[in-house]
């Protein structure tokens, strides 16, 4: 087989799979910016998780056994990052996460009211295309629930922690009147010029499927969880994949494909433990130098107590996060030679969502330019909100992190589709953690009190490996991991509680933050100490974001080529 063979019979699978994303996670699709699957939700049910699960099976299996021949170097790494993502579907769905656990965070009564915000409708055919997609939402709740009551009936409930904070999210959904329902934003959002009677129906098609679908669904759901879910959910003792069965082998399925390394939760566990110590140094000293007492116990409780290092407001919360996105913008282009064109914005995230949210999130552009990307911020109980997190929080999830690598991706020319809108967790979240250490380095914190922040923010991935593997691997309650959360960060209690839940119902996710980060650290000092004198910052942050998120191995194979490239 030739180079051009080789390239060309690459090329057909990578787009082939990434079609096959598309079909199988078509909210994902809308979201940036492909619009053929705007009339459908991802497929649930038994059925659609065993085609799905064959799927990827057949394309990971003719993915590792390409031959790694007369390839290109670009091409290898292709062929590396599909069989990354193949693996990371293939064990998602594998995991069967919904049969044993309900998600406070990204189950349908959030996700599926997320989904006006990036869900444009710029003509008719797009109208009813909406309309289908949420007639389509009440069939998907119910499916959702069989599969959950199966699993019960093999004896696997969902930990009772998520099952309370679902619960209360449906309450406050159910008791508002359905005007108040994002769903209906897309009647009150259609462009100029259409004729009133156009609106009318599309309005009264809106709200009858609202109304006489999704509404009740949403209801029987509630009764599930009430009547047959809540009387034997996991307690708060047992919440983890530790007491599921099967729930090893998974977990080590979804630290493997979250991570892209191969490190047992033991490892793991201890990395954490080590980088929380260490980190736990920091405070005393930040704590003796900024608040007068080398004490880390007593520095924390100050930091969580001292109203004057909390909002008064919603719109200050707000406005921090502006102000610090518009100075970090001013300040790339001294440390990256690539900037994306795509611009970043913040917005206030929805009420259905933050009482059990986490305090931020970003979601990418879409790829037409329709949308910027966005940088959403919890902006309710503004006292519980600290100051000296504001920042670093803009800069992690914003410039110069999730925005610019993901926006720099997205932009990436001849790139397969799936390197520029996808990759590996520990690649995404890793330079997001990177990027907050990098905002000192950058001269963007306003304040020496917001190193406190930084601080606290990485204490809080360190923990992460340390709760995420405890909880899953080793047994941990739920008060356990709270406990060690509160011990070792200033995160305010409310945030640890919503944090732990949101490890209980992701396993492994949580991992990718310090692991990525470590390996951005190591691979810049390892250059730095290759190259000397002619290192240079700008190129090696273009270097590592210059082919998309890719596994930290593949990662480390480009910068060493980057490396002899120059010696």
């Amino acid at each position: 087989m030739t180079a051009v063979d080789a390239a060309g019979r690459l090329a057909g699978l990578a787009e082939e799979a990434w079609d096959g994303e598309m079909a199988a996670d078509p909210v994902f699709a809308t979201l940036i910016g492909d619009r053929r699957f705007d009339d459908r939700l991802r497929p649930n049910g038994p059925d659609a998780i065993a085609a799905e699960i064959a799927r990827l099976d057949g394309l990971l299996q003719r993915a590792e056994a390409m031959d790694d021949g007369p390839v290109s170097t670009a091409d290898s790494v292709t062929k590396a990052a599909l069989v990354d993502l193949l693996r990371f579907e293939r064990d998602l769905v594998g995991a069967g996460l919904e049969a044993w656990a309900v998600d406070p965070l990204d189950g349908p009564q959030v996700a599926f009211l997320n989904i006006p915000s990036f869900h444009p409708i710029r003509d008719r055919t797009e109208a009813e295309a909406l309309v289908v997609r949420w007639r389509e939402m009440g069939p998907w709740v119910d499916r959702h629930v069989a599969t959950t009551g199966d699993a019960l009936a093999r004896g696997i409930g969902a930990p009772a922690a998520l099952v309370r904070s679902v619960s209360a999210e449906l309450d406050d959904l159910l008791a508002r009147s359905v005007d108040e329902w994002p769903l209906m934003d897309p009647a009150r959002d259609l462009p100029a010029g259409w004729d009133p009677a156009e609106r009318d129906r599309f309005a009264t098609d809106l709200r009858t499927t609202v109304e006489a679908v999704i509404r009740p669904a949403f209801a029987r759901y509630r009764d599930f969880l009430a009547t047959d879910l809540a009387p034997v959910a996991r307690d708060d003792d047992r919440p983890g994949l530790a007491f599921v069965p099967g729930g090893d082998l998974v977990y080590g399925q979804l630290v493997r494909s979250h991570t892209t390394l191969d490190l047992s939760p033991d490892e793991i566990h201890r990395i954490g433990l080590e980088e929380t110590t260490r980190i736990d140094a920091e405070f005393a000293e930040l704590g003796g130098r900024l608040l007068g007492t080398a004490d880390r116990h007593e520095a924390i409780a100050r930091l969580r107590s001292d109203p004057a290092l909390r909002f008064a407001t919603s719109d200050e919360v707000f406005d921090v996060a502006a102000a610090s996105l518009a100075r970090a913008n001013g300040a790339t282009a001294g440390w990256f030679g690539r900037l994306p064109r795509a611009d970043c914005e913040v917005v206030r995230m929805g009420e259905h969502e933050t009482q059990h949210s986490t305090i931020a999130y970003y979601r990418g552009p879409a790829e037409d330019g329709s949308r910027p990307g966005r940088y959403y911020i919890n902006t309710t109980d503004p006292a519980t909100r600290p100051r000296y997190e504001a920042e670093v929080l803009a800069f992690h999830e914003a410039v110069p992190g999730h925005h610019l690598q993901i926006a720099i991706a997205q932009e990436l020319a001849g790139l397969p589709a799936f390197r520029r809108h996808g990759g590996p967790t520990a690649f995404i979240e890793g330079w997001g953690l990177y990027s907050e250490r990098l905002s000192a380095e950058m001269g963007l914190l306003t304040g020496e009190l917001d190193r406190f922040g930084i601080v606290s923010f990485d204490a809080w991935r360190a923990c992460r490996l340390v709760v995420d593997t405890g909880l899953h691997a080793m047994g941990w309650s739920r008060d356990h991991a709270i406990d060690f959360m509160t011990h070792h960060t200033a995160l305010a209690p409310n945030n640890i509680a919503n944090e732990v839940d949101r490890y209980i119902a992701g396993p492994g996710q949580a991992l990718a933050y310090k692991l990525g980060q470590l390996e951005f650290i190591r691979l810049r000092e390892r250059a730095r100490s290759a190259l000397g004198d002619r290192f240079d910052v700008r190129a090696f942050h273009d270097v590592v974001l210059g082919d998309g998120a890719l596994g930290l191995p593949t990662l480390r194979g480009i910068v060493e080529r980057w490396i002899a490239s120059i010696d």
